[in-house]
């Protein structure tokens, strides 16, 4: 096991890679108004972590510390409840963070403090939170090891930062409750994902194959807020990995989602997340069954820096499909709202036949990952040398002559798959994977969301749709997967792709039949919200925060390089420049974790009116980069970029550093530090 261990540093996510208290339990749920009216809320919050000297999560990769920053990490909540019963009602809480994945410890934190602050109105069985996936965030805010490996441990600023922004952003959303209107629309965007694992989709049946003749599911689905006519809000669902900024990368950005939602409610909107009202437009890019569904068309894993125009290409084209979906007639939702949500010990389902397949009952097993998994994703992000996607027999007899036994029973469970790390086995000594999983199922209206705490392929995908579709009698198109959601199991494949053992095959953690025992899951939670039931909650997730370990020690001291006081400019912009040209500056700074500034900024480029300075760009703008460099022990420099936009308007400017320095005792200090005026040249 301490092999294995030693075996797992770094891979964490590899590639590509409720509230405290629940609704009580054998309560018959309301049934559907017959008014169908909505109350909706929208909130959106900073949620961003650190930025420098902390492991970035999603490729797995141990060299992957961030250096600084390219655009702020935010999340979008809306708020859906009965206009009839806005006081007692039925509701839900949707949320997208711009995050790696959702961990148990961000879901049970959550939870708790919407407890405190509202009671039993948010609970586990109502609030569905979904990541991006983006693979340029910090990692550090999980509880369970393996997720940590890449970030020496824990880390509470980060974890606090998450948390606080879904909060904030689900408060936000409920200060803003008003009647509304909700519209879905579906269409067709091509040329922002390809399959990224053609070998395993293949091997899928007629009933999936024939449904994805390209083997691309090209589905954008877009659930837009209205008042009075008036577009106040936006939630989209699109599957397509958030790795178009590669492993190379050492900036933190939301990726390509993050840059269709800043598209929409910044460039075209107009809104400022710095006001105090945040922008007037809330707009969310939510992640659907994107498990083998990758944004490098061309199948390769993208460079730096220019992975900057590549992210951005691909969110322009979720954007445009979004913002046309928009303005296009569409279903008005009626019906109200309902949820339900159950946990279950994936380590242990019995598998009825009818979910099988094959007639027969099966069983999941302990987690366990695969040789194929430590290959990582070869289109989006290679992990470790050495392994391959597919068949590894020299690492399956190495695993399981060297570092441990396989057990009959595992082996059987977990076959083709070449065994690497017994994660579940290693479960008994500190908690590195979760065995007790959150299942959910939302309904707005005529539109079912599954969430499943994990990355499902398109083809598991479209088995779970078609099992609630069923049960429920709702169109298929109306029934989509939330993935990423409340949790992380890593993958779900079917079990024909499992075979082939790919990437995500090898990631598939419970064995072949862990999409089957979803299904069977997703079959009780869908009956049961057919027939106004509720259902017991399940074996929740225990609280396992008491096991984090925080490896990386906190900033000591800062110092400014010699010869210099913090916020000096090193290096001065050039005295003039042109919208597609970069300022840029130099400033003796600190480091960027003694203050995170969520919810502020590091930085502003400034533009005089008159006799005042005005803002015209921030830290959390697509067209500025903060850079962090450490110079010797405690002196850092920070650089900071702006790339004019086209169209900027001439005339003077400036760029401005805000920073906090860390003395040897007590508190940091704040500082900043302001470049002398340059120009823009039209």
């Amino acid at each position: 096991m301490l092999l294995a261990s030693t075996a797992l540093a770094g891979l964490a996510s590899t590639g590509t890679a409720a509230p405290a208290r629940a609704r009580a339990t054998g309560t018959p749920a309301a049934p559907p108004p017959s008014g169908g009216g909505f109350l909706v809320g929208r909130g959106v919050a900073d949620a961003t972590g650190e930025i420098a000297e902390v492991g970035m999560m999603g490729y797995g990769r141990i060299d992957q510390q961030a250096e600084g920053l390219h655009t702020r990490l935010r999340a979008r909540a809306f708020v859906v409840a009965d206009a009839d019963g806005a006081d007692g009602g039925e509701r839900t809480a949707l949320v997208v963070v711009d995050a790696p994945m959702i961990f148990e410890s961000v879901h049970q934190a959550v939870l708790r403090r919407l407890a405190a602050d509202y009671g039993d109105l948010y609970t586990h069985r109502n609030v569905l939170l979904t990541a991006t996936h983006t693979h340029a965030g910090p990692g550090g805010h999980s509880h369970h090891t393996l997720y940590n490996l890449t970030t020496l441990g824990f880390h509470e600023k980060t974890f606090a930062a998450v948390t606080d922004g879904i909060v904030e952003a689900v408060r936000r959303a409920h200060q803003d409750l008003q009647p509304s209107a909700l519209v879905l629309t579906h269409d067709e965007l091509r040329g922002a994902n390809v399959n990224r694992s053609r070998e395993a989709f293949d091997r899928n049946g007629a009933d999936i194959t024939g449904y994805f003749p390209d083997a691309v599911d090209t589905r954008s689905t877009l659930l837009r807020v209205e008042r009075d006519g008036r577009l106040t809000g936006a939630l989209n669902w699109f599957p397509t990995h958030c790795t178009s900024m590669s492993g190379d990368n050492r900036l933190i950005s939301a990726d390509n989602k993050g840059y269709a939602a800043y598209r929409w409610e910044r460039e075209a909107g107009g809104g400022d997340y710095l006001a105090d009202d945040g922008p007037g437009l809330v707009t969310a890019f939510a992640q659907s069954n994107a498990g083998d569904m990758s944004p490098n068309l061309d199948l390769t894993p993208p460079t730096t820096p220019e992975d900057f125009a590549r992210t951005r290409e691909n969110g322009l084209r979720q954007y445009e499909a979004a913002a046309g979906q928009a303005g296009r007639a569409g279903t008005r939702l009626t019906g109200g709202v309902d949820s339900r949500l159950v946990y279950v010990d994936l380590s242990d389902v019995e598998v009825r036949p009818e979910f099988t397949g094959d007639g027969r009952t099966h069983r999941t097993s302990k987690p366990a990952i695969g040789a194929a998994m430590m290959a990582g994703s070869t289109e989006d992000g290679p992990a470790f040398p050495g392994f391959e996607e597919g068949e590894n027999p020299f690492w399956d007899l190495v695993s399981n002559t060297v570092l441990y036994e396989v057990s009959p029973e595992l082996r059987q469970a977990q076959a083709p798959k070449d065994v690497v790390v017994p994660v579940g086995a290693m479960n008994g000594l500190l908690p590195w994977v979760q065995e007790r999983v959150p299942v959910q199922l939302v309904r707005v209206g005529a539109l079912y969301l599954i969430g499943i705490p994990g990355e499902v392929t398109i083809g598991a995908g479209l088995r779970l749709r078609r099992t609630v579709a069923g049960i429920t009698g709702a169109r298929l198109d109306d029934v989509l997967v939330a993935g990423y959601a409340n949790s992380y199991l890593h993958y779900v494949t079917t079990p024909e792709e499992y075979d082939a053992q790919q990437y995500e095959g090898g990631s598939t953690l419970f064995g072949r039949w862990q999409l089957p025992a979803l299904q069977q899951v997703a079959a009780a939670l869908a009956t049961a919200m057919r027939d106004g039931r509720d259902l017991p909650l399940g074996p929740v997730a225990p609280d396992i925060s008491d096991t984090a370990l925080s490896l990386q020690p906190g900033v000591v001291l800062d110092t400014p390089p010699l010869g210099h006081a913090f916020g000096d400019v090193l290096t001065e912009p050039a005295d003039g420049v042109r919208p597609g040209e970069r300022a840029e500056a130099v400033f003796a700074g600190a480091h960027p974790g003694n203050d995170l500034h969520r919810g502020s900024t590091y930085l502003r480029v400034e533009r005089r009116s008159g006799d005042a300075w005005t803002a015209v760009a921030d830290d959390g703008d697509w067209s500025t980069t903060l850079r962090w460099r450490r110079q010797g022990v405690s002196a850092s420099t920070v650089t900071v970029t702006w790339d004019v936009p086209p169209g900027t308007e001439p005339g003077t400017y400036r760029i401005r550093y805000h920073g906090d320095a860390k003395p040897l005792i007590g508190s940091p200090r704040a500082f900043s530090g302001t470049t002398r005026p340059f120009v823009v040249r039209a």
